[in-house]
């Protein structure tokens, strides 16, 4: 159907006529004070056009009054609008959470050949899997003594790049609160249908901070239907240079020996989820490529009318008819001196 965005607009249909009754008429052309160099001409026209108004005045008010409809529709905005359209999009809510402790400064990963920390083989990865998730509201938090929100839900997958290269180690402090970042996980998505949740947690280390234990968090996490896929990441060994950097002395350590593998696959366990284990870059990057085969499921169904604007079809309607008259007596002035 066919509407006017600006429908009061139409109003203005009458005013030529208000004008024409509370305006005095104009008096005669021998008081005119514009004087222009080809008065003569154009004065010569106007009587000619004059006579023939009164020849046919009818015909020539139907003309006029037909441009300012047109005028005053073109104004009001008219505009087509289609059937409903129903869309339903395929997408899930997905928050992750990037632990950014002080023991993700261990250098013990290897990026493009070189021995770089554990956050930065984390943004690394986490780039192409946030890439992929087209479609998809995701969300980050950061945590260490503390967990923060630090991009929530959202399409927008550059801003929350740009948010994740921007984290630094020890922002949220130095210790390790899992349970609380799953509890902000499950704040941010207690009201998203239950098959749409779901949590992805990288840490390299054991719960030592915040207020709620993470299984007590993993046992709510289960109730209100988050899924929780948790991530272990560091090196099982790595070697520590000897006195004055030297291989003498050398001695081999075990980087991840913190990391609390029981309870984060007790806890990937209590929310249906799963628990990996990442002690390369590559490894991680093959995690994520499973994660990120989880089945999207329906939102919610979306309905749009599409609208198409006409206002362009009177205006240039308006405009031709306006050129032919204004045309019209010059031509008819050349043909007759022809």
């Amino acid at each position: 159907m066919i509407v006017f965005k600006w429908l009061p607009i139409l109003l203005l249909l009458p005013l030529p006529w208000i004008m024409r009754a509370l305006l005095p008429r104009a008096k005669s052309a021998g008081s005119r004070l514009l004087q222009i160099p080809f008065y003569q001409e154009i004065n010569e026209i106007a009587v000619e056009a004059e006579q023939k108004h009164y020849r046919k005045p009818w015909r020539s008010k139907l003309i006029y009054w037909f441009i300012w409809t047109l005028l005053v529709v073109a104004a009001a905005a008219p505009q087509y609008v289609g059937e409903p359209i129903s869309i339903t999009a395929k997408a899930r809510d997905l928050m992750l959470a990037v632990d950014v402790s002080e023991s993700m400064r261990v250098k013990d990963l290897r990026l493009a050949g070189e021995q770089v920390d554990r956050l930065a083989v984390v943004k690394n990865v986490l780039q192409d899997f946030i890439d992929k998730r087209k479609g998809d509201r995701l969300g980050l938090i950061l945590f260490g003594s503390q967990a923060y929100l630090q991009t929530p839900l959202t399409f927008d997958r550059k801003t929350l790049q740009q948010l994740l290269n921007e984290s630094q180690i020890g922002i949220a402090g130095p210790k390790t609160a899992i349970g609380d970042a799953i509890g902000l996980a499950l704040k941010r998505l207690k009201d998203r249908p239950n098959q749409s949740k779901v949590l992805v947690l990288l840490t390299d280390g054991a719960n030592t901070a915040g207020e709620i234990q993470p299984l007590q968090a993993a046992e709510l996490a289960a109730q209100k239907g988050l899924k929780i896929y948790t991530i272990g990441v560091g090196a099982e060994e790595m070697t520590m240079p000897g006195i004055f950097g030297s291989s003498l002395g050398a001695r081999r350590i075990n980087p991840s020996a913190d990391l609390d593998e029981a309870t984060l696959s007790k806890i990937a366990e209590l929310t249906d989820g799963r628990y990996f284990r990442a002690k390369t870059s590559e490894s991680l990057r093959h995690i994520y490529e499973l994660v990120d085969q989880l089945e999207p499921i329906d939102a919610d169904q979306q309905t749009y009318r599409p609208i198409k604007a006409l206002f362009h079809y009177p205006l240039l309607l308006a405009f031709i008819i306006s050129a032919i008259l204004a045309l019209k007596p010059l031509l008819n002035r050349r043909r007759s001196h022809a």
